[in-house]
């Protein structure tokens, strides 16, 4: 029996990680649900991979006196979303699991919406309420995982952090968008 503080024996070490081998860096000590981990990141994966496409179409169709910032963030957005889907993928490979990108069931598995939005200010919109809606889905995600997989937690954490960003700044790209627009 091991006490909180003592360090585990370098025997017992070496012995757990000659377990399974074909698991990678999932070691016996882990303590989460890999499949429904996986199942979980492969959600927010698809929910990604909506949101690089969301943000891409608005764009190229951002149109009107204001459209040439808000277009640039939008690109700058479906940038930072597509380096989130990579870096869900990877984590999903090293739990052993394989990231879903088929694009008959993306939507089905995303929590945001593709919606494209037809005026500058709609974009905007939808892009915020995707964005809340990651927020949510990524907390409480960060809850379910609490402290049997850290290094996920961590993951989520640091995404979270950007789409708080994204949601901060279309929120105030829509408080001083004109309504007409």
């Amino acid at each position: 029996m091991h006490s909180k503080h003592a360090p585990t024996d370098i025997d017992a070490l070496r012995h757990d990680a000659l377990q399974h081998l074909e698991l990678g860096a999932v070691t016996t000590d882990y303590s989460a649900d890999r499949k429904a981990v996986i199942e979980r990141l492969n959600q927010a994966l698809a929910t990604e991979l909506v949101c690089v496409l969301r943000y891409r179409r608005h764009h190229f169709m951002a149109r009107g006196i204001h459209a040439r910032g808000v277009a640039t963030e939008f690109l700058v957005h479906s940038n930072e979303e597509q380096g989130h889907a990579d870096l869900l993928a990877a984590r999903i490979v090293q739990l052993g699991g394989e990231p879903d990108f088929d694009p008959d069931t993306l939507t089905r598995r995303s929590h945001a919406q593709y919606i494209a939005g037809s005026s500058l200010r709609d974009m905007i919109r939808e892009d915020l309420v995707s964005e809340r809606v990651a927020i949510h889905s990524y907390r409480e995600l960060v809850r379910y995982l609490g402290a049997d997989d850290p290094t996920t937690s961590d993951l989520i954490k640091t995404i979270l952090a950007v789409e708080e960003q994204h949601a901060n700044e279309l929120a105030d790209y829509l408080e001083d968008f004109p309504h007409s627009a």
